[in-house]
């Protein structure tokens, strides 16, 4: 994929944006700032299911949970419908920060558009990049934060999640689950499905 000038800049602010999480996890022996690496792990595996995704998929998987953690869980009632208006306003508030800092460098009108409506999964099984998009986003929740998913939750409630997930992927994108390492436990849940 050849990189435009506006791509690498707007992947700098994209990095120090999610640079200042405040949540520090351990990957591969370094600890790093969660939605930093999410980022990172969101567009490999972009790159893995579509070797030549274009520019705009590759700046949505970037910005995908960009500074996720400014608006918190814990803002919205603890249960389903709390749950549901935060993931909303989640998709929302992704998509127009990612449009500010690609206005920021120059994109189009048109090229934020197109990145926006990603971000908000508006197409999803119709729309065969924000497919990859919803595929590479659940194997990097599965491949960085399953087992944080095990510790919370009772064996039935994360299946149900597991479930759930497999079903928003495509068969290209479910392919790719056997190619994560799962720790014990992971393996475990696994072999329940």
């Amino acid at each position: 994929m050849e990189l435009s000038t506006k791509y690498a800049a707007v992947v700098k602010l994209i990095d120090q944006a999610n640079a200042g999480d405040p949540t520090l996890i351990d990957y591969k022996g370094e600890r790093q700032p969660k939605e930093l690496l999410y980022a990172s792990r969101h567009l490999a595996w972009v790159l893995n299911l579509q070797p030549d995704a274009s520019e705009l998929l590759c700046i949505a998987a970037q910005t995908q949970h960009i500074c996720r953690w400014e608006s918190p869980r814990s803002d919205y009632p603890m249960n389903r419908a709390g749950y549901l208006k935060w993931r909303e306003d989640l998709k929302r508030f992704h998509a127009q920060r990612a449009g500010e800092l690609m206005a920021e460098v120059g994109y189009s009108a048109d090229a934020i558009e197109r990145v926006q409506s990603l971000n908000l999964k508006k197409q999803l099984k119709a729309d065969p990049e924000c497919q990859t998009l919803e595929d590479a986003l659940c194997l990097a929740f599965l491949e960085l934060g399953f087992d944080d998913l095990i510790a919370k939750y009772e064996d039935e409630k994360i299946l149900s999640i597991v479930q759930k997930t497999a079903a928003k992927m495509s068969e290209a994108g479910r392919a790719q689950i056997s190619t994560i390492p799962f720790s014990e436990a992971g393996q475990r849940i696994l072999a329940m499905l």
